[in-house]
């Protein structure tokens, strides 16, 4: 099965023909199965709103939970805080938050997008493990934004622990030949779920270090052919894990909503009477 879904559900006027509103989640979920959602790195959110957001769509739609910042270590902590109260008690307030779309069976993952600075070393493969522990049995999927966890003597080690732990390993496709820019790698590490995430291929905007660098680094529109090689990938993938997830975060130029259309449509993609994606991985 291949789903595919957007970073925010707000941020696409191609949806709804409409560039001076947001777009709800309602109408969002007319189009696709699954999103990716951003707030939760920045605050957890209230269980309250949590349940709203089910409200908004149908049973079978899911949600991918993005890890807060304390949780990917953004803050800056040292290796020895890496476990301190402050981060126990965000995980726990994390967990809490996510329950009603597990009862549901609408979490399909928790994506822990680790900064730059997350090399592969011992604390940090440690971490990993911690990870785990602290997140039991939710599902996890791991997006490296450092390339030394693809270095070619350890790659293979790395993509084999992240299979022990049960998490899915996230493919991403952005520019690699840029400082900490990291390549694509397509290794499964979860037969439940393999996860591809767009990032486009501005490498200018991806070293921007402006006010709205994070605007311009996704700053980028797939082309026809690059859109037919994601779609050979995502079947390619396919064959070996029961899911794959394609989100798309080339959204600068607001491109993500039209791509990943295009994309549904090469694919031959019908969402409707999708089953939810069966927690347990262990």
């Amino acid at each position: 099965m291949i789903t595919i879904g957007l970073t925010t559900w707000t941020d696409h006027p191609a949806l709804i023909n409409h560039e001076d509103r947001k777009v709800e989640l309602t109408e969002y979920a007319g189009y696709f199965p699954v999103v990716e959602v951003d707030t939760s790195f920045y605050g957890v959110p209230r269980v309250s709103t949590v349940e709203n957001w089910q409200k908004s769509v149908p049973e079978k739609f899911q949600f991918i939970i993005k890890a807060n910042k304390l949780m990917t270590l953004h803050d800056g902590a040292d290796v020895d805080e890496y476990l301190s109260d402050e981060h126990r008690l965000v995980f726990t307030e994390f967990r809490k938050m996510v329950r009603p779309l597990v009862k549901k069976y609408q979490l399909k993952t928790v994506l822990f997008q680790f900064p730059p600075y997350f090399n592969c070393e011992m604390n940090n493969i440690r971490y990993l493990r911690d990870v785990r522990v602290l997140m039991s049995d939710l599902p996890i999927a791991v997006e490296f934004r450092n390339p030394s966890w693809y270095d070619p003597a350890v790659r293979d080690e790395t993509m084999l622990y992240l299979k022990k732990l049960g998490m899915s390993h996230v493919a991403v496709d952005e520019p690699s030949s840029v400082p900490n820019g990291v390549p694509l790698v397509e290794t499964v590490t979860n037969q439940n779920l393999a996860v591809l995430r767009l990032h486009g291929q501005n490498a200018k905007g991806w070293v921007e270090k402006g006010p709205d660098w994070r605007k311009k680094r996704t700053l980028y529109k797939y082309s026809e052919a690059e859109l037919q090689t994601f779609a050979k990938l995502a079947q390619k993938l396919e064959s070996q894990a029961e899911e794959v997830c394609i989100i798309f975060n080339n959204n600068g130029g607001r491109d993500a909503a039209g791509n990943a259309l295009r994309l549904k449509e090469i694919l031959g993609i019908n969402f409707d009477g999708l089953g939810p994606l069966q927690l347990g991985l262990f």
